[in-house]
């Protein structure tokens, strides 16, 4: 084949392989004029930096940093006290953005304190999709070692969860989904993050804290929510 042909069909079969590029690989926007501000809502332990990464990459696929809300909250404290201040700081977030709802993107425990406020705070109303990464919705174990008033609502059969699961796991007009991966220590059983009415996902074998980073999560996280 002579050099030119060559050169000519090394060009088409480049321009072949850009036109499959996923949706939301390096240099495409994801962000919509419908897409909603992020509150990411962090667990047990941790803080807003928690969701550095995530919120990294959010940016990179050109969100607005003011629609994009790292929140920290104390962890030690009652859900049913965290769920009180979320409802505040989602009420600031749709003020300083102009929105009508939001996203909530939870880890671990920050889906207890955002199912509380969505359930009986009236937060159903503000959120449009609620994510749980690696969610203790039905308890776990790991938190028969610890002993704040948040843990106690984290054990198997608490109060808490008892009254958060009963009758509708999923109220309202929100979209729920959750992530849960076999390779998850800090959650036992693996079936407590699922919940009725939500779209539940296995992931890879990740451990607990890998769900903040795992680029594949973030995708299908990122995806979810800009529905």
């Amino acid at each position: 084949m002579r050099k030119p042909a060559l050169v000519a069909c090394l060009a088409v079969a480049v321009l072949a392989l850009l036109s499959w590029a996923p949706a939301g690989a390096a240099g495409t926007s994801t962000f919509r004029s419908t897409s909603h501000p992020v509150l990411f809502v962090h667990g047990y332990n941790g803080s807003a930096a928690n969701w550095d990464t995530m919120a990294s990459r959010f940016r990179n696929d050109d969100w607005p940093a003011s629609h994009l809300r790292q929140w920290q909250y104390d962890s030690q404290q009652a859900n049913a006290t965290t769920a009180q201040e979320l409802a505040a700081e989602v009420d600031r977030l749709l003020a300083a953005t102009g929105a009508s709802k939001v996203d909530v993107v939870t880890h671990s425990m920050g889906g207890l304190s955002s199912r509380h406020y969505a359930k009986y705070l009236d937060g159903s109303a503000r959120i449009d999709t609620w994510v749980s990464l690696a969610g203790p919705n039905h308890g776990t174990d790991t938190a028969n070692t610890c002993f704040d008033a948040s843990c106690y609502d984290m054990r198997i059969g608490s109060d808490f969860l008892t009254a958060l699961n009963s009758g509708d796991e999923t109220p309202g007009s929100p979209r729920y989904a959750t992530w849960w991966s076999p390779c998850d220590t800090f959650i036992n059983p693996d079936s407590s993050v699922s919940l009725d009415g939500a779209t539940n996902r296995q992931t890879a074998c990740i451990g607990h804290s890998a769900f903040l980073t795992d680029a594949t999560v973030y995708a299908q996280v990122r995806d979810t929510i800009n529905h």
